[in-house]
């Protein structure tokens, strides 16, 4: 049984581009595809998409590559976990790597990255950060 289905999708995300494989598959959930939205919508993926598969439902993520095929995911990291949930209101949002990074959020208006939740005036609990 797993108990953090998020580091799962982050742990496999980070296996796949240290290991420069092309895409990456992890049991869907509507959480799982609202992450991998904002990923794609701040240029981390190049793609995704929920699939069928042996009667469930998949979620197929496709890396990005720079042209010298290095991974465009440095690093991910687990920011609130099951036993220690971290909030933060719209003032404490801070830039992750120096505004190189993203962090995403889960908010009352739905999960939104760090610049998103900020420029809409509010806080949540800080998922995780990617840079």
């Amino acid at each position: 049984m797993m108990t953090d289905p998020i580091s799962d999708l982050l742990t496999r995300l980070r296996n796949a581009a240290r290991s420069k494989h092309n895409r990456t598959d992890v049991p869907a959930s509507k959480l799982k595809v609202e992450l991998a939205r904002i990923l794609k919508e701040e240029g981390y993926v190049s793609s995704f998409k929920v699939v069928e598969e042996k009667g469930r439902r998949v979620l197929r993520i496709t890396l990005k590559y720079t042209p010298d095929k290095r991974p465009i995911i440095t690093d991910l990291r687990r920011i609130s976990r099951p036993g220690s949930r971290v909030y933060v209101s719209r003032s404490e949002i801070r830039p992750v790597v120096g505004g190189l990074g993203i962090s995403i959020l889960t908010t009352p208006k739905g999960l939104m990255s760090g610049r998103a939740a900020r420029k809409a005036g509010v806080g949540g609990e800080i998922l995780c950060e990617v840079w």
